[in-house]
């Protein structure tokens, strides 16, 4: 039988797979090193959180991320939204 946190790990691994092969250098390496330091961490909630921020698209993560445009209510009220676009700053170059 699968234990919760086994589940929970298995999600976290996913999720940080998926952040660090998004289809663009820049989101790879923005959003891949993002979850490489902070999903580790993160509850169940705020993993279904990310997996559901990690369904949009990329040019729009990148400019919500970014701050070229508002992202959509429910992507900024996502509690790790702000810590990924302060995260950015370490990436100023892309």
């Amino acid at each position: 039988m699968t234990s919760m946190n086994d589940t929970i790990d298995n999600m976290r691994k996913r999720l940080i797979f998926r952040s660090e092969h998004r289809g663009t250098k820049e989101m790879d390496l923005l959003l891949g090193s993002f979850a490489k330091k902070h999903v580790p961490e993160f509850n169940e909630q705020e993993l279904r959180e990310y997996e559901a921020l990690l369904e949009e698209n990329d040019p729009d993560l990148y400019n919500w991320i970014t701050e070229q445009e508002t992202p959509p209510e429910a992507v900024a009220g996502y509690s790790m939204f702000p810590k990924i676009v302060g995260h950015k700053y370490k990436y100023q170059s892309l």
